[in-house]
C-alpha cells in the first residue's frame, strides 16, 4: 500500500498564522520606524521648546517694596533707620576742619631737608581762629609830600640851602601847569602817586649831587616817568618837565631809569606787600623835629 502524505489542519493553520505574524511584524517594524522617527522629531522639538523656555525663564527677583505689604515695608524702613543710627553712633565724632588763612611765619614755613620738605608745624589752637594780620598805614597827601621833601634834603646833604618846601613846590608847579593848560582833568598828586615818585627818586638820585639845577632836572625826569606810567591821560607834554638846555641829559636819564626800574615799577602795582613796604619806607623818611606841613 502506498504512503499518503497529508497535512494536518493545525499545521496549515499554524503556517498561515506564522505568515500573518510575519506580515504583521513587517508592518509593526515599519510603524515602529515611523513612530521612532516621529518620537525623535517630537523629542527634538520638545528639547528645543524647553531650551527656549529655560532661556526666557529668569530667576525671580525678590519682591520689591511696592509688592510687599505696607506693614512689612514699615518694618524694613524702621530697621534701616535703626541700623543707620547705630553706625553713626559707632563713628567717632570729630570737628570738621575749616581752613583759616594765617600769616606765614618762620615756624610755619616748610624747610628743605635732604631734598624733601619737612612737615609744616601747626599753630596753637588759640591762633587758628584769628584772621590774618593786616598792616594798615594811613597818611595824607601833604604828609607824604613832606616825607618826600625830607628824603631829598637828607639824600642831597651837599646842598645846604635845599629845603623840603622847595622840592614840594617843584612837584606842585608842574601839576598845576598841566591842569591850567588842559593836559589833565584832575590833579596827579595822590598818596599812591607820591609813593611811586619816591620809588623812582630813591634809586635814581645820588648823594653826590651838588647842584640845585642838576637835582631839579633829575627830579623832574622822575616826575615825567611817573606821570607817563601812573597818569590818567594818554600823553603829557615835555615842556614842564624838560629844559631845552638839558634835553640830551633828560633822555639819557629817562632811558637809564626805565632800564633799571621797570621791574620795580610793575611790582609796585602788582604786589600789595611791596607797595606797603615802600609806603612805610616813605613814612619813615619824615623829619620829626620840624613842624607838620599838610597841604
Amino acid at each position: 500500500m502506498g504512503t499518503v502524505l497529508s497535512i494536518s489542519p493545525a499545521t496549515k493553520k499554524a503556517s498561515i498564522m506564522d505568515a500573518e505574524v510575519a506580515r504583521d511584524g513587517l508592518k509593526n517594524d515599519k510603524s515602529l520606524k515611523r513612530h521612532s522617527m516621529f518620537v525623535s522629531l517630537s523629542w527634538k522639538k520638545l528639547v528645543a521648546n524647553s531650551a527656549k523656555k529655560n532661556a526666557k525663564k529668569v530667576t525671580p527677583n525678590p519682591p520689591t517694596i511696592r509688592e510687599l505689604p505696607s506693614s512689612q515695608v514699615a518694618q524694613l524702613n524702621s530697621e534701616n533707620i535703626r541700623k543707620t543710627h547705630q553706625n553713626e553712633e559707632k563713628k567717632p565724632k570729630a570737628p570738621i576742619p575749616v581752613p583759616v588763612p594765617t600769616v606765614p611765619t618762620q615756624r610755619n614755613e616748610a624747610v628743605a631737608q635732604n631734598g624733601r620738605l619737612s612737615s609744616v608745624q601747626k599753630q596753637p589752637s588759640s591762633l587758628s581762629l584769628l584772621s590774618p594780620r593786616r598792616i594798615v598805614i594811613q597818611a595824607s597827601t601833604g604828609e607824604l609830600l613832606r616825607c618826600l621833601g625830607d628824603f631829598m634834603c637828607r639824600r642831597c646833604y651837599k646842598l645846604k640851602e635845599l629845603n623840603c618846601g622847595e622840592v614840594i613846590l617843584w612837584f606842585r608847579n608842574i601839576d598845576r601847569t598841566l591842569l591850567l593848560q588842559g593836559w589833565q582833568d584832575q590833579g596827579f598828586i595822590t598818596p599812591a602817586n607820591v609813593v611811586f615818585v619816591y620809588l623812582l627818586c630813591e634809586d635814581t638820585i645820588a648823594d653826590s649831587v651838588d647842584s640845585p639845577a642838576e637835582l631839579q632836572g633829575t627830579f623832574q625826569t622822575c616826575l615825567y616817568l611817573a606821570y607817563s606810567y601812573m597818569g590818567n591821560e594818554i600823553s603829557y607834554p615835555l615842556k614842564p618837565f624838560m629844559n631845552e638846555s638839558n634835553k640830551d641829559v633828560f633822555w639819557e636819564t629817562s632811558l637809564r631809569i626805565i632800564n633799571k626800574m621797570s621791574a620795580k615799577m610793575l611790582q609796585l602795582n602788582a604786589d600789595p606787600h611791596f607797595f606797603t613796604q615802600v609806603f612805610q619806607d616813605l613814612k619813615n623818611q619824615r623829619d620829626t623835629t620840624e613842624t607838620n606841613l599838610d597841604r
